[in-house]
């Protein structure tokens, strides 16, 4: 069964990659004509001077979920994303998402994009626009993204943040960080798997039985994430909530 164990949300450096997604077309060929609400910027405003709404942004306090450890990829701080408009190209962008999770956007203003997967973001952006432009198409290029990762700390003998390619286990994991060092505890190995921006689950795992038995139903596939800890020492059993203080410590790589 997982505890749960409070945890302070934690960033990570995000890597080169590229993803993409394009606001559905609902208009005809005739649509090109018709992508501004009144004259057309680009024969009434030159590229740096783009119309803006006048609108002043207003603080989203929306939850969004936080990271990605399960289904699509969820916008980070420090994504770059680049935006164009196929018919619109005045409007076409590269910007980076903020450490408080917000971009912006020309002739817009600010827009809080964290934790929006790609289709959510086009949809956003999209609406964001339909005062200015009418029936815009919008393509959204994920130029820098986090890609997926697990940590590996405590007694290890390579600890660290390594690429997560592919299902890999938890053991496997274990032998990419080096395995364990002499010192290592590797009957109370802990998993501990990101829940919420406030909540981390906590799994205690027995691989030295796990091994000899060869049993792996608790050989967990790992998700992007997670960080896998391995105690010097004999601990005692988790509890299901622990201070944000005490799980830090768990969590640094290099304890």
């Amino acid at each position: 069964m997982w505890l749960f164990a409070s945890v302070a949300t934690a960033q990570t450096t995000p890597t080169l990659g590229t993803r993409e997604a394009t606001t559905p077309a609902t208009h005809d060929g005739g649509a090109r004509d018709a992508q501004t609400k009144g004259d057309s910027p680009s024969t009434t405003q030159s590229t740096g001077d783009v119309p803006s709404t006048g609108r002043i942004p207003v603080e989203d306090t929306t939850p969004v979920p936080q990271g990605w450890s399960n289904g699509r990829y969820r916008v980070t701080p420090s994504d770059v994303l680049e935006l164009t408009f196929p018919y619109v190209t005045e409007f076409n962008q590269v910007v980076a998402v903020q450490p408080d999770g917000y971009v912006t956007l020309r002739a817009v203003g600010d827009l809080r994009v964290q934790g929006r997967t790609l289709p959510e973001l086009s949809a956003l952006v999209r609406e964001a626009y339909e005062p200015i432009l009418r029936e815009p198409v919008i393509t959204i290029v994920l130029k820098e993204f986090e890609k997926p990762y697990f940590v590996a700390a405590g007694e290890v003998k390579t600890p660290g943040k390594f690429e997560l390619r592919g299902a890999t286990t938890l053991t496997q994991a274990l032998a990419v960080a080096g395995g364990f060092t002499d010192k290592a505890k590797v009957s109370q190995v802990v998993l501990f798997r990101r829940y919420s921006a406030e909540l981390t689950e906590v799994k205690q795992i027995d691989v030295k039985k796990m091994l000899s038995s060869k049993n792996l139903d608790e050989d967990y596939v790992l998700r992007p994430g997670d960080t896998v800890w391995v105690p010097r020492t004999m601990i005692s059993k988790l509890a299901p909530y622990l201070p944000t203080a005490g799980v830090g410590i768990y969590l640094n790589p290099f304890h």
